[in-house]
Parts: C-alpha cells; sequence; structure tokens
C-alpha cells in the first residue's frame, strides 16, 4: 500500500540530504539499540526497529530512495511496475482509462486509496462526474520516466577513458618508433559547443534555467525534466549534429611516440584524447603488443635464443657466434658441454625503458647436433672413439630407477 505519511529519514534522524555512508552508521546504530533480542517483550522497541528496518531498507537503495523522494511514498509494487513497464518501452504507449499492466498507468491492485485524483479529471469533469483517471496515469507515467528513463541533453561532466591496442613490430619496441593510430572517440559538438541545445541561446522561461518544473499529482509535487529545454534550462531545441547529447563520434589520427625498449602490454598514457565530458575530458591508454620474431624470443628485457652445436664443438670447446640483437658475438663452448645447457650473456638484451644506462641480458641454448651423413674415415674414428670411452651413458639413470 502506497503510504505518504512515513518519513523515512525521521525514522533515522538523519537529514535528507544525507549521505549513504550516514545513512548506514545512522541504522547500525538504531539496530543495535532496537534490536528485539536486546529488548525482549518490548512491542515499542519492536515496532520501531521494523521502522528503521524498513527505512534502511529504502534509502540505502539509490533508486528507491530516488522514488521516495520524488514521489512522496515508497511502495515495491508501485517501483516494481514503473520499473518493469519502462523495460517494456511501455511509458511512451498511451494510458487512459482500464489500462492494463504495463501500459504507464498504477499497477493493478494498487491502492491508492489515501490520495484524491478528483482534481486530475480532464474536460472540466465537476462534482458527481466520473473520474477520468487518464491524467493521474500519465502524471505517474511521467515521474516513472524521470526515474527509470532519465535522459540529460548535456554531455556527462566527466569524459570516459579509452583504451587502445596497437601492435608494435619487434625491432620498434626495440629500437623505438613514433606510430601514426587512428582512434576513435567522442569529442565536443563543434555546433553547439558541448551544451547540446541548438537554436538562440537564453534561459528557458518554463523552468527559469533550473532545468526542472513542478508538477502535482494527487496532492503531491514532484520536480520533473523541464520538456520545453529538455532539462538544458536554455531556451531552444537539441542540437541537429549532435542530438543534444553535446559530443560526436570522431576517428582522430594521434602520433604515439613508442620509446625504445618498450615492453610487451605496456599503457601508454595521453593526456586529454579519450571521450570528451563537459568538465573534463578522459583520457587515452594505448596498450602495446609486439610481434613476435622468428628466432630471438623477448623476456621483459631478456632475449632468448637457441643456436645449433656439433658434436666436436660440444665435446672439445670452441668459440662460437652467436646471433644477438646488436649483431654477431662470440660466445665461449667450455669441453663437455650437454645440449639443452644454458650461456648468460651478460647486458645483450634490451635497453630499457625504464631504467637509464640498463640493459637485460641474452641467454643462448645450444642443442648439440649430430650430422646425418658420413664418410667411412669418420665413420671409423668414431667407432675408435667409442671402444677407448666404453662407459654406458645411460648408467647412471638406470641405477636411479632401479633397473640395472
Amino acid at each position: 500500500m502506497a503510504t505518504a505519511s512515513k518519513d523515512y529519514y525521521k525514522a533515522l534522524g538523519i537529514k535528507r540530504t544525507a549521505t549513504a555512508e550516514e545513512v548506514r552508521k545512522a541504522y547500525r546504530k538504531l539496530a543495535r539499540k532496537l534490536h528485539p533480542d536486546v529488548n525482549p517483550n518490548n512491542k515499542s522497541a519492536e515496532d520501531k526497529f521494523k521502522d528503521v528496518q524498513e527505512a534502511y531498507d529504502i534509502l540505502s537503495e539509490p533508486k528507491k530512495r530516488e522514488f521516495y523522494d520524488r514521489a512522496g511514498f515508497y511502495s515495491d509494487q508501485a517501483f516494481q511496475h514503473g520499473a518493469d513497464a519502462y523495460a517494456q518501452g511501455a511509458p511512451g504507449s498511451g494510458s487512459g482509462p482500464g489500462a492494463g499492466p504495463g501500459r504507464g498507468g498504477p499497477p493493478p491492485g494498487f491502492d491508492f486509496s489515501g490520495f484524491d485524483f478528483s482534481d486530475l479529471n480532464q474536460g472540466g469533469a465537476g462534482p458527481g462526474q466520473r473520474s477520468n483517471r487518464a491524467g493521474a496515469q500519465g502524471g505517474f507515467r511521467d515521474i516513472f520516466s524521470s526515474i527509470f528513463n532519465r535522459q540529460s541533453a548535456t554531455a556527462e561532466p566527466t569524459g570516459s577513458d579509452l583504451e587502445f591496442q596497437a601492435t608494435v613490430g619487434f625491432w620498434d619496441a626495440i629500437r623505438g618508433t613514433v606510430m601514426k593510430l587512428q582512434v576513435p572517440r567522442q569529442d565536443k559538438c563543434p555546433v553547439c559547443e558541448g551544451s547540446g541545445a541548438g537554436g538562440r541561446s537564453g534561459v528557458c522561461p518554463e523552468c527559469h534555467g533550473s532545468g526542472q518544473v513542478a508538477q502535482s499529482v494527487s496532492g503531491m509535487k514532484f520536480n520533473l525534466r523541464c520538456g520545453a529545454c529538455s532539462g538544458t534550462g536554455k531556451l531552444g531545441g537539441t542540437c541537429a549534429r549532435c542530438h543534444g547529447q553535446g559530443r560526436i563520434a570522431i576517428t582522430e589520427t594521434l602520433e604515439v611516440r613508442i620509446k625504445p625498449g618498450t615492453r610487451e602490454g605496456a599503457r601508454l598514457r595521453i593526456p586529454g584524447k579519450g571521450n570528451w565530458g563537459a568538465d573534463q575530458v578522459g583520457d587515452l591508454y594505448v596498450v602495446i603488443r609486439i610481434q613476435p620474431h622468428k628466432f630471438f624470443v623477448r623476456d621483459a628485457d631478456d632475449i632468448h635464443v637457441k643456436v645449433p652445436l656439433s658434436m666436436t664443438e660440444a665435446a672439445l670447446g670452441a668459440k662460437i657466434g652467436v646471433p644477438t640483437i646488436d649483431g654477431k658475438a662470440l660466445l665461449n663452448i667450455p669441453a663437455g658441454t650437454q645440449s639443452g645447457q644454458r650461456f648468460r650473456m651478460r647486458e645483450r638484451g634490451v635497453a630499457s625503458a625504464q631504467h637509464e644506462g640498463i640493459r637485460g641480458d641474452e641467454y643462448v641454448e645450444v642443442q648439440i647436433v649430430v650430422p646425418k651423413q658420413m664418410d667411412e674415415r669418420s665413420r671409423e674414428l668414431l667407432r675408435e672413439f667409442a671402444r677407448l670411452n666404453p662407459d654406458d651413458a645411460r648408467d647412471a639413470i638406470l641405477k636411479q630407477a632401479g633397473a640395472e
């Protein structure tokens, strides 16, 4: 049942301007004081506790609180009806006597016995004549419209940030480059300068520049968006270019400097190149994705490579040339090197973009290569080598596995 007499703010002992945190603190304080477990067999405390709980349930929910502030009462049935009706697009449809559910009027079975709709008769219906409830229904439709379908004719005060992914070549990320990006974003409308209004400027005579007008339904007063100026507080209709939004979609070409040593996943912030807002423009964040290289593998500032190694180089040791991002470099391979062994080449990696003068390392993994074809002399030498070194290379793992 709709109840116009309950004062939820009074029940919690707070002002109508109280913040959500103040509402929560007031409720917790009163709930501890009035809880039935603290006041057994105290009917008065129990009733007050229920009132406090009801007040908190409404005022802690932003939409329910807004409905209560505007309508002067709250009912779950009326609130849900308004939400459902607008979810179905009902508020834009006509509503008259006998309108059913979802037609924009008060919900069926909703008790408005405490309110007098007789003053809302259309066509000058007088005493004794049948009441036409279309006006009342339209009034509540406007209330629901303001709460559930409210749209500002001007741009939002703060523009949102944007994120844009840019793919950079492997070498460009290491050496640095300048990229040109085509970034879609929302910019200030050049026609209305972000106001969303069209036509001549001036204060709206209907709302006197406030953007809201008072409307009475059943003796209750509501503040709704001014229909004459679409809530702008200014004369004229909405801007034909941006349709009252205050901003338009554009694609802007931006030059972005990629620093030498930029890493995968780096976020580059470009201030003021996000979506436009009346008070503040958002920022653009460019997220870097680096193309892989067919040979080098980059891990932060380190470089990893795999290079082949001959049997003799592995057995006898050697100095071999290995590729680095700076060109060929010599690496000392000790005698007895095993396949898969890794060697570290200090400061042969990528110069750090965060710390000047610091470079990563290069890690070289060797892979021993056995020749697929050999002449008879080479085979004979290998047989001689086997006779001189009869040890079984698998002895150690056979012992560990217990399979001797």
